[in-house]
C-alpha cells in the first residue's frame, strides 16, 4: 500500500478505518506504524502526547492481524489506533493527570480502556491535559503548551486538549476525554471537533467511584456524529461500585427525527461575559439551519439560579481527592498544592455533599425548560480560541478568573447532569473553528445525537482539515 493510500485511510474515520481493516485494504499493523508516525512527525509542534506506547501498541497490532488471518470474530474497533486521555488508567503506564506526581504504573486498564480493547482497539499512547483537568487550557509546568493545529498560536482549550489535537490533525481517528465542566465540549470547540458529555452514568468511571464528584463524566471526541455514536454504544454501561447510573441506550439508531422544539440561548451563566459577534452569528446561522430543517426554533432563555454553591465546592474536592492519590505530592504545581490544601478546610465531605444536593436543586429548576423544548441551542465558548500561556505566572485567583468565561455556556450542565454537545459550526474569518453546543433533557443523548447529524448532512464539516504548513 503506498503512503498516500495509507494516509487517506488514516482520515477515513473510526468506521472508515474499521471498515478498511476488515476488508483488507490495510492491516492493523500498518494502520498502527501510521498513527506512530503521525505522533512522532506532529509532537514536536502541537504536544498532543504525553506517553507513547509505540512497542505495546504494535505488538497489539500484530495479534489483532493473527486474529483476522484465523478467522476470529471481530470486534467493531479491531485495529484501530486510539488515544487515552492520561487521567484514564492503561495498564503498565503511570496515570499523570497531566502532571509530574504520579509514577507508579497502573495495575490494570480502567473499564473504559477495558471495552476499547475488547472492542479490538489498539491503545497507541496518552494524550495531555493540565494537571488534573483543573484549567479550560492545556498547559501545565510537567509538559508544556499543547497547540491548536488550525492555529498553533492558540490554545487548544481543555482539560482534554490533547485529545483534541491528535484528534483534528487525524494522529487517531478519536480519542477519550473527560468533562468536569467543559472538558470535552471546550477543546472539541476549539479544534472543530465533535465532542458529545454523555449523561451523568453514562459511562462507568472505574476504578474511580466518581469523577469529580457529581461533576464528571468520561467520554471521546470524533470527528464525526457517526463515530461518537459508535464508540458510545461500546463504552456506555455500569459496573458493580460506579456511583451513578443510566439507563441502556442504542446510540448508533440515528435515523431522521421529526420536528423537535428548540429553544435557542446566548446568555452566559457567569456576569459579564458576552459573546463575540462570530460566535453570536454563528449561532443564529445553525438555528436558522435547523428551523430549514423543520425544527420550530425560538429564542428563549432558562432560569438559571446561581451555580457557584454546587460547582466550587465539587470542583475543589474533585482535584483534592485526585492528588491525594499521586504518590509524589512533592511534585505538584504549586498552583494544585494551593487548590487542595484549600478543598481541606473549605470543602470537607457535609459540604461536598450539600453542594452535590443544591446541584439536584439546580437541575430540577433548570430541566423545566425541557417541559416545553426537546433541546437547547448555545455557544460552546463565548470567544475564539484564546492564545497559549493563559497560565503563564500567574496563580490560583487569576487562573480562575481567566477561566470562567471559557466555561459559561459549559459548566451548568455538569451540575444539571444533562448530556450536551460541541458541534462545529463553520470557520471564523480567521480561519479558526466556530462552535455551537446542543443540549437535551436527562438521558436523551440520542435526541442530540440525531439533530447533530442533520446538521452534519447539510453542513459537513469534517472534510475539512487544518494544514500545519500555513502556521
Amino acid at each position: 500500500m503506498t503512503e498516500q493510500m495509507t494516509e487517506g485511510l488514516g482520515r477515513t474515520g473510526v468506521t472508515g478505518q474499521a471498515e478498511a481493516i476488515r476488508t483488507g485494504a490495510i492491516s492493523a499493523v500498518q494502520l498502527t506504524e501510521r498513527a506512530l508516525a503521525e505522533i512522532q512527525r506532529l509532537q514536536p509542534r502541537l504536544n498532543a502526547f504525553t506517553q507513547v506506547l509505540a512497542e505495546q501498541a504494535l505488538a497489539d497490532a500484530r495479534a489483532r492481524d493473527e486474529q483476522q488471518a484465523n478467522g476470529t470474530p471481530l470486534g467493531p474497533l479491531h485495529g484501530v489506533p486510539m488515544a487515552i486521555k492520561d487521567e484514564v488508567d492503561v495498564a503498565g503506564m503511570p496515570t499523570t493527570y497531566g502532571g509530574a506526581g504520579s509514577t507508579t504504573p497502573a495495575a490494570a486498564d480502567s473499564e473504559m480502556v477495558r471495552r476499547l480493547r475488547a472492542a479490538g482497539a489498539i491503545i497507541v499512547g496518552k494524550t495531555a491535559m493540565p494537571e488534573f483537568g483543573t484549567w479550560p487550557f492545556t498547559e501545565s509546568a510537567a509538559n508544556g503548551y499543547t497547540r491548536n493545529p488550525w492555529d498553533t498560536s492558540r490554545s487548544t482549550g481543555g482539560s482534554s486538549g490533547g485529545t483534541a489535537a491528535a484528534v483534528a490533525t487525524g494522529i487517531v481517528a478519536a480519542a477519550t476525554g473527560g468533562d468536569g465542566g467543559g472538558s470535552i465540549r471546550i477543546p472539541s470547540a476549539c479544534c472543530g471537533l465533535f465532542g458529545l458529555k454523555p449523561q451523568r452514568g453514562r459511562v462507568s468511571t472505574a476504578p474511580a467511584r466518581d469523577l469529580w464528584r457529581a461533576l464528571g463524566t468520561l467520554g471521546v471526541l470524533t470527528r464525526t456524529v457517526a463515530d461518537s455514536a459508535l464508540l458510545y454504544d461500546i463504552i456506555s454501561g455500569n459496573i458493580e461500585g460506579d456511583r451513578f447510573r443510566a439507563p441502556e441506550t442504542r446510540f448508533t439508531a440515528l435515523e431522521p427525527t421529526g420536528p423537535l422544539r428548540i429553544a435557542v440561548s446566548l446568555r452566559p451563566t457567569v456576569a459579564f461575559v458576552r459573546p463575540v459577534p462570530e460566535v453570536v452569528a454563528a449561532v443564529r446561522d445553525i438555528a436558522d439551519v435547523l428551523a430549514g430543517l423543520g425544527h420550530h426554533v425560538e429564542e428563549f432563555d432558562p432560569r438559571v439560579p446561581d451555580v457557584t454553591s454546587a460547582f466550587l465546592p465539587q470542583f475543589l474536592g474533585g482535584i483534592r481527592e485526585e492528588a491525594d492519590r499521586v504518590d509524589r505530592p512533592d511534585l505538584l504545581e504549586r498552583r494544585t498544592r494551593t487548590i487542595a490544601a484549600a478543598a481541606r478546610v473549605v470543602a470537607p465531605e457535609p459540604v461536598l455533599r450539600w453542594a452535590e444536593r443544591r446541584g439536584e436543586q439546580i437541575a430540577a429548576t433548570v430541566n423545566q425548560t425541557f417541559d416545553a423544548y426537546d433541546l437547547l441551542l448555545t455557544p460552546t465558548l463565548p470567544t475564539l480560541p484564546p492564545k497559549v500561556g493563559r497560565l503563564d505566572s500567574v496563580g490560583v485567583l487569576r487562573a480562575m478568573q481567566r477561566s470562567l468565561p471559557m466555561t459559561s455556556y459549559t459548566a451548568l450542565w455538569n451540575i444539571t447532569g444533562n448530556p450536551a454537545a460541541a458541534v462545529p459550526a463553520g470557520w471564523s474569518k480567521s480561519g479558526l473553528p466556530l462552535s455551537v453546543q446542543l443540549v437535551g433533557r436527562p438521558n436523551d443523548e440520542l435526541g442530540i445525537l440525531r439533530v447533530a447529524r442533520q446538521l452534519e448532512q447539510v453542513r459537513p464539516w469534517a472534510d475539512r482539515w487544518p494544514d500545519l504548513s500555513a502556521n
